[in-house]
């Protein structure tokens, strides 16, 4: 099939930032069977080259030199259903919480809890995603992708291929660069297997007066502590939570647990700890901070913010002081969430 690789493209319409940045070459693929054309165009071959998906888990703090690929594969699937339990394929450019919510009007449960986080499909393997007590990699049963060291060959991974782990699997790892995911599977149940003992959940379900609530009730609730805490991108230009929420040794967590015992913490395995990022910002009096037009959430301290005119270098410059502060007052590092270009 063919497709059309345009140049000088602005890429402010595809990164939730809204960063005012240049790719040399810029693309769309909206079927894999334009892949092996793509894969021998000079623009892929002289790269370097970008797969784009939902731009919401980026920062450009420049201009791209070589091809970016706006990946647009469109379509749901059901594959198989029985009494208690659907599979169901949803193409790598589909929008997650448009997908997330036909799923429950479907009578198709387990995603809930993953409601209104930004981006598509194709990106929560790679990234893992998770909110609320859920992880992606719970529902996710196989994941389609194209070889792209093998003329995009396709190629079914089973979850346990994945090697999911917290925010990571084989795709951002071992895979990065040779595996495009093009679509992914889904496990869902047909009976409500509801999840609302973490964060809010549970005390907004009581205020809107739910004692027997739906999967749907769930997700209108996720996605309103969500709204209530997170800036909108067309509004505020953001990617999301900005850092992981940090493991560290359990020795570590005790001592600074005993320096600070109001922490957040929870069990990430044995011998480890995973901490509250959000919690560490705050703590530090960040909240709120500004650099210019560069700025911490007011109200969640794991969201950097673009107030306006903020370039991605001095995005970047922000994000290396919250990490340079946490560093000092707690000894734990914070890694980046997002892609740093």
């Amino acid at each position: 099939m063919t497709f059309a690789i345009q140049s000088h493209i602005s890429l402010k319409p595809h990164n939730t930032f809204g960063m005012e940045v240049e790719a040399a070459h810029f693309c769309q693929l909206d079927d894999t069977a334009q892949l092996p054309a793509l894969l021998a165009s000079s623009a892929y071959q002289a790269g370097p080259v970008l797969w784009l998906g939902g731009g919401s888990n980026l920062l450009l703090t420049r201009d791209y030199p070589g091809l970016v690929i706006k990946v647009a594969l469109g379509g749901i699937r059901l594959l198989e259903e029985s009494a208690d339990s659907v599979l169901v394929e949803a193409a790598a450019g589909e929008n997650w919480h448009d997908f997330v919510r036909y799923s429950l009007q479907q009578g198709w449960y387990g995603l809930e809890n993953l409601s209104l986080i930004p981006g598509t499909v194709g990106a929560c393997p790679v990234q893992n995603i998770g909110a609320y007590g859920v992880e992606v990699k719970d529902r996710i049963a196989q994941v389609v992708c194209a070889d792209l060291q093998a003329n995009g060959k396709p190629l079914l991974l089973e979850n346990a291929d994945c090697h999911f782990a917290y925010r990571d699997s084989v795709f951002k790892q071992e895979a990065a660069g040779r595996l495009l995911v093009t679509a992914v599977r889904f496990r869902l149940s047909r009976q409500p297997q509801l999840k609302t003992g973490y964060g809010d959940i549970q005390q907004e379900l009581e205020k809107r007066g739910i004692q027997q609530p739906t999967p749907l009730d769930v997700s209108d609730v996720v996605m309103a502590i969500r709204a209530s805490k997170l800036p909108d991108p067309a509004v505020l230009g953001n990617a999301g939570s900005f850092f992981k929420n940090p493991v560290i040794e359990q020795s570590q967590a005790d001592a600074l647990l005993q320096r600070f015992p109001a922490l957040p913490h929870y069990p990430a395995g044995p011998g480890r700890v995973k901490l509250a990022a959000g919690w560490l910002i705050e703590q530090a009096g960040l909240k709120g901070y500004r650099q210019g037009d560069a700025g911490v959430h007011a109200r969640q301290a794991l969201v950097l913010v673009n107030h306006g005119l903020a370039s991605g270098s001095q995005m970047w410059a922000l994000a290396r002081h919250v990490q340079e502060t946490v560093r000092q007052r707690y000894g734990v590092e914070l890694e980046a969430e997002p892609l740093v270009w």
